[in-house]
């Protein structure tokens, strides 16, 4: 079983199940389609937490490249899944599903979510894998 933990900003919407995806940098060993995942907020620390009773299991691993430009509009100026670039609005939609969407939100959640990757990892392509999953029934 793999585990994975969030920033706190994203600790409620995986609580909630609105986000149930992640994008993390490659690693020696990632979830696999059907088994369990463990989604922690803060691991490693005294406010660890687990964020769901009945860990979900995951549906999917797949290659993601982001692009990251400073000098662009959106800033997040190109999103490639599986080496097939996304359009607009699949990239809107990723941004969403990924817990930069909602009333919190006044932006775009594709603006928002390229803001908040050139903070955390500068720009730049990023190259990892999207994990989707789903609550188990």
């Amino acid at each position: 079983m793999v585990a994975y933990s969030f920033h706190k900003m994203f600790a409620e919407p995986v609580a909630s199940l609105r986000k149930r995806q992640t994008i993390r940098a490659e690693r020696r060993r990632h979830a696999r389609p059907g088994e369990p995942v463990q989604l922690y907020t803060a691991m490693r620390t005294r406010q660890c937490r687990k964020l769901l009773d009945v860990d979900p299991i995951c549906l999917d691993v797949a290659p993601i490249s982001l692009v990251i430009d400073a000098n662009h509009e959106q800033l997040l100026a190109a999103v490639y899944l599986r080496g097939c670039p996304l359009n607009n609005v699949e990239i809107e939609q990723l941004a969403w599903d990924d817990g930069f969407g909602g009333a919190l939100f006044v932006d775009k959640a594709r603006l928002h979510m390229g803001r908040w990757w050139l903070n955390a990892h500068s720009a730049g392509q990023f190259d990892g894998v999207l994990i989707r999953w789903e609550p188990r029934p």
